[in-house]
């Protein structure tokens, strides 16, 4: 029994001998104003711009960014129910940017802007986290945009093509068709070895819900991440879900891949920043959107870039999409965005009324990169159709006045027509580059020239259903080379004119 109580005596001196006290600094402050998804929090001395912070409440932690560095207070914005923190709460100070997890775990799932499931497929397991916002990519480390994005458009593919690390505005009014073009673009990557992300922001939960819905159906969720803002998340949410997006394609950029990100839209992205910025009690600047608006923008879509090969080769090809009022292209954000963007895809709400779907106006499109993004196939048989359409569209204004025209503009209006009609798509149904190439080869060489107008669109399905089923090689041929050499010319005429003797016959 001594023996027991000797070592037990022993054992606490060398415990009280080796003690140390460990004293930890922790930086933390008291709430003292809340409301409205925004907190005013006083004692957070050491704060650092964008760093996160916790909410310690009653019933359990909420987490906020750090966004105004006052000189009595820190202005946070609250990621989560703000209505569980009151005055007087304690609030730390955590060291660290906010960040979500990134990795292969993401792909196929529907997660909000911090990265939690929101699918019911349970937690996504990934030991990765990056940094939702990061410098952009430096000049040095880019290289030229040289390959294309096969969107599955006729009228993009040809008109205004799109390159690996370009950024393509897709702007227009409400209800025009701007979604449907990114959405089929995403399901046209099938076997592209391209990884997709579709940001949704301020979008409603059920549209949301029927294009996860259409994604599965297509396939396209094997290679695709939703990340959803909805309408009735908080302000907070709606600014952070487009950089967690970027966050989480600079992991397969970094590992050198393709990426295809849509953020659908930065209209409703700037309303959130302007909401945040003036509870923050920032200075209202233009349209009462605070002086930093442009920059918001600016540094989002730097992320989106080709880097060389010394720097992996990866790339991030950004698809924003922007809301106008009554066709105003002039306005704040959308001048903002455009001056940002490598080229816009603009689409017209009378076009879209008259049945032109997708109703992309030739004339206000453009794709600074050009050609550039394009096979030479694509080159050879669509070099002329931009200023073909916007020409046709300046024609058919002047004809209406019902004056004497000569047979050349006579032509040119035939041609336009048939241009146009070629031009029409359903949503959902994408054309594969070859598709493509032989529909307008067929136009440009005049082989669609003795086809009604009318029945324009029906012969063009019927020439690539029998080119895929009786020609399935030669579509492979102009796959592989890119090219449209004499010989596959040759071909590709014999064959439509089989196609019209047959079929059209």
């Amino acid at each position: 029994m001594s023996n027991t109580k000797d070592f037990i005596i022993e054992e606490l001196k060398r415990q009280l001998t080796d003690f140390e006290v460990k004293l930890e600094e922790q930086s933390f402050g008291i709430v003292a104003e809340v409301g409205d998804g925004i907190a005013r929090v006083s004692g957070l001395r050491d704060t650092m711009m964008n760093e996160m912070v916790e909410f310690v409440t009653e019933r359990g932690s909420v987490y906020g960014v750090a966004l105004n560095l006052e000189e009595e207070f820190v202005g946070a914005v609250i990621l989560g129910d703000y209505s569980l923190i009151k005055e007087g709460d304690k609030v730390l100070s955590l060291k660290r940017i906010l960040q979500v997890p990134v990795g292969e775990a993401i792909i196929g799932r529907v997660v909000n802007p911090l990265g939690v499931p929101l699918d019911g497929k349970g937690e996504i397991k990934t030991d990765e986290f990056y940094p939702v916002e990061k410098v952009a990519a430096g000049v040095i480390a880019r290289e030229g945009v040289n390959k294309p994005v096969q969107t599955g458009i006729k009228a993009i593919d040809s008109m205004v093509p799109i390159g690996r690390g370009q950024r393509e505005l897709i702007i227009g009014d409400r209800q025009t068709g701007k979604t449907a073009i990114a959405i089929d673009a995403i399901i046209n990557q099938k076997g592209q070895d391209m990884k997709c992300i579709y940001v949704a922001i301020g979008q409603k939960e059920s549209k949301i819900a029927s294009i996860v819905a259409k994604l599965q159906e297509a396939g396209a969720m094997e290679y695709t991440t939703v990340v959803l803002a909805g309408a009735s998340d908080p302000a907070p949410l709606l600014y952070i879900a487009p950089y967690a997006g970027s966050a989480m394609a600079e992991y397969f950029l970094a590992k050198g891949e393709d990426v295809l990100i849509v953020y659908d839209d930065l209209s409703k992205h700037a309303v959130a920043y302007r909401e945040m910025s003036l509870l923050l009690k920032r200075p209202p600047g233009r349209e009462a959107y605070p002086g930093d608006v442009f920059y918001l923008h600016s540094r989002l879509l730097e992320r989106a870039c080709k880097l060389s090969k010394e720097y992996g080769g990866g790339s991030i090809t950004a698809l924003p999409i922007i809301e106008t009022q009554a066709g105003d292209v002039s306005a704040y954000i959308p001048t903002n965005v455009i001056s940002i963007t490598d080229g816009q895809i603009y689409l017209e709400p009378d076009l879209f009324y008259k049945g032109q779907r997708p109703a992309i106006n030739a004339g206000l499109s453009v794709s600074r990169v050009g050609s550039a993004a394009q096979t030479k196939a694509m080159k050879k048989v669509a070099g002329k159709m931009r200023l073909e359409a916007a020409q046709f569209r300046e024609l058919a204004a002047f004809a209406q006045f019902g004056s004497d025209l000569d047979q050349d503009t006579k032509n040119k209006l035939e041609r336009g027509k048939r241009l146009m009609e070629v031009l029409k798509q359903d949503q959902y149904a994408t054309l594969s580059m070859a598709e493509q190439v032989a529909v307008f080869f067929s136009l440009t060489n005049g082989l669609l020239d003795d086809v009604a107008v009318e029945k324009i669109i029906s012969v063009v399905l019927s020439l690539v259903a029998y080119l895929q089923d009786a020609h399935e090689s030669l579509l492979k041929t102009i796959t592989e080379t890119g090219e449209l050499l004499d010989e596959t010319n040759q071909k590709l005429t014999a064959a439509i004119k089989d196609f019209k003797e047959t079929i059209v016959s």
